[in-house]
């Protein structure tokens, strides 16, 4: 039993991991903007793709350290570009109109990308292979490979690395005050567009990387693979306050061993009528429960309609 439950703790804390990596995203963008980027998921996805590009043309008989680092490093950089030149091109021309047109622009966004891809690469799945060694190694009778070990550890780094860059450099400080107030942050010299673009920088760029991230746990990809991950990674944002980076952090492992757990849960509680291919119920479950009984989350500021005001126009 106590294998079990430690092998169960290490698949929640894998996928919670790249829950909480796209969630990211998805918090930055709404704590600055007020705009909930449905395009997002497709940074995820168009990641995996990137790195696919760059093992088939630069690492084609296997990457190595140096080579997995460079990947990792190269799709966070081309995906974040792309990232910066969506809200140039889809967002921006929007920003004082009402918010119903920047959230239809970024499903817009969304169902393009995912066109544009099916189109090059056609819509069936592709393998990935892993950027990390792939070792089994036994603990407490449970079965932990150094690929997730992996990527838990990756995205640890990166959320230390994001929340360090926020908390204590003068871009991190100018972007929460972008948040806090659009408009005093401008009087104070501020260059609100520098600063939203730092966002759509990093955003897409951590989608990107937990995209790697996936497609090294499950070893496939496709087009559409951005679209349910990227509700559960909203789902993810939602439930921890989404506006909060902490709250996006704990918000996708919370989501991750509910998902884990609950589906592993799930036959035996309803004696095998129900199997773990309804595994998506816990994350919308979840998600209309926070909406119902705590919609600012774990960790969200209670906002009320003044303030909403005050705060942003968008």
């Amino acid at each position: 039993m106590t294998g079990l439950i430690l092998q169960q703790a290490v698949n929640a804390l894998t996928i919670g991991a790249i829950y909480a990596l796209i969630a990211l995203g998805y918090t930055m963008v709404y704590g600055v903007l007020r705009l909930i980027n449905f395009a997002h998921g497709e940074m995820f996805m168009l990641g995996a793709y990137a790195a696919l590009i760059f093992v088939i043309f630069l690492f084609p008989h296997g990457a190595g350290l140096f080579g997995a680092l460079f990947i990792f490093i190269g799709a966070f950089i081309a995906i974040g570009l792309i990232g910066v030149a969506i809200e140039r091109a889809a967002y921006k021309p929007l920003r004082h109109s009402s918010r119903l047109a920047p959230m239809l622009s970024s499903l817009g966004i969304s169902l393009a990308l995912q066109a544009a891809v099916q189109l090059v690469a056609g819509p069936q799945p592709i393998g990935f292979a892993t950027l990390f060694p792939a070792i089994h190694l036994q603990f407490a009778g449970a079965n932990i490979t150094t690929v997730q070990i992996g990527i838990i550890l990756c995205a640890l780094l990166l959320m230390f690395a994001l929340n360090r860059f926020v908390s204590s450099t003068r871009l991190g400080i100018n972007v929460r005050a972008v948040s806090e107030n659009m408009r005093t942050a401008q009087l104070l010299g501020i260059d609100i567009d520098k600063a939203i673009s730092l966002i759509f920088f990093i955003g897409p760029g951590l989608g990107a990387i937990a995209g790697i991230l996936y497609a090294s746990y499950y070893g496939v990809m496709t087009p559409t693979m951005g679209v349910i991950v990227g509700l559960k990674a909203f789902t993810a944002a939602i439930l921890g306050g989404i506006g909060s980076i902490p709250g996006a952090m704990i918000g996708g492992f919370v989501l991750g061993f509910l998902e884990v757990f609950g589906t592993a849960m799930l036959p035996i509680l309803t004696d095998g009528y129900l199997g773990t291919e309804y595994r998506d119920i816990f994350a919308f479950a979840a998600l209309i429960l926070v909406l119902l009984f705590k919609p600012s989350g774990l960790l969200g500021e209670r906002v009320s309609e003044e303030t909403m005001v005050y705060k942003r126009d968008f």
